[in-house]
């Protein structure tokens, strides 16, 4: 009797990228702590000999989906309520999620992705907020691994990327600009996190582009030395209104602007986008993003593809709405 074919192992990429079994490991779980060089000389390895970790039949029930969702959840609670969104959609269902926390985009210099986080037995990959490097997008396809991306847009796309869901963020900045302008406001401070690559394109340059359809805007990095008096400063200068690229910025104006003696929205309306927990109790005038929504859309045709089955979408963009609370108002004197 003709013997099948030999399971690749672990043990067989250790060799052919030259490097140790925990080495591997490590980059199959925590690719951070390996070095850019060694990530792709292990994951060529892994490619190049069709290797893909597995979970014995016994770890789980052998109906059950096991889908890694990798994002940076420490950085930014919006990751968390997508990935709620997730586990009600998949309460009626044979899955399981497994979360893996990344390091933040914005922070990094070279914040491309490139060694798939996934932990033996995974069946599908959800990677949001952080854009795939091309190591990764070659090993996912040598392993036959579906993967779904969520608020991920690469500044250079290329062909045959994952299916993609988004939120119009440019429709968000619109809609706060709109609101903005039809109050009398015609300058606004965008505070904004840092961003020190160019390799995508975050979610803030599109709420950027979208407000300045109806705002001069300065812009502000949030960790800029000395922010707490440059806010003060932009508005005794002529800003009318702070707008937070989200709505963890705006809560931290709004305590900018409590401890200077200014008053919202009499002396400066401050919005935000996200509308979290955070907004509601400082009635903040916010962008509701379908958080929630974007996950179920994404854990869907993630598990139409562990299924076997080609997803019918290869990209949904779903809508955000304006909510006007009590932090806005028309500008003083105006």
């Amino acid at each position: 009797m003709k013997a099948g074919p030999r399971t690749v192992t672990i043990y067989d990429v250790a060799e052919k990228a030259g490097v140790s079994i925990s080495t591997v490991s490590l980059v199959m779980n925590a690719p951070h702590r390996v070095s850019a060089t060694t990530r792709e000389r292990v994951v060529a390895a892994a490619a190049a000999l069709g290797y893909r970790s597995r979970s014995t039949p016994s770890d789980r029930g052998t109906n059950t989906v096991r889908v890694a969702v990798a994002a940076p959840f420490a950085s930014y609670p919006s990751y968390l309520r997508r990935l709620a969104g997730m586990m009600e959609h998949a309460r009626s269902r044979s899955v399981d999620l497994v979360p893996y926390d990344l390091p933040s985009a914005a922070a990094a210099e070279h914040p491309l992705l490139d060694a798939l986080p996934t932990r033996p037995g995974i069946d599908a990959l959800i990677v949001m907020g952080v854009p795939l490097g091309g190591s990764a997008l070659r090993a996912s396809r040598a392993a036959r691994l579906p993967v779904v991306l969520v608020d991920v847009r690469r500044r250079r796309p290329t062909a045959g990327e994952p299916p993609h869901v988004l939120v119009d963020d440019a429709l968000a900045g619109h809609l706060l600009g709109e609101h903005l302008a039809g109050l009398g406001h015609r300058r606004a401070l965008f505070l904004h996190d840092p961003q020190r690559s160019s390799d995508y394109v975050s979610a803030g340059m599109l709420r950027y582009k979208g407000l300045s359809e109806f705002l001069v805007l300065d812009r502000l990095a949030a960790g800029t030395p000395g922010v707490e008096q440059r806010v003060i400063d932009h508005v005794r200068h002529g800003a009318t209104a702070i707008v937070g690229s989200h709505d963890g910025l705006s809560a931290r104006a709004w305590g900018i602007l409590h401890a200077a003696g200014m008053r919202i929205p009499e002396d400066v309306s401050l919005v935000g986008f996200d509308d979290g927990d955070v907004a509601a109790a400082l009635e903040l005038t916010t962008v509701h993003q379908p958080f929630e929504e974007t996950g179920a859309a994404a854990l869907d045709i993630a598990l139409s593809l562990a299924s076997g089955r080609e997803s019918a979408v290869g990209h949904i963009e779903l809508k955000p709405s304006l909510l006007v609370r009590g932090s806005t108002g028309a500008p003083s004197g105006g």
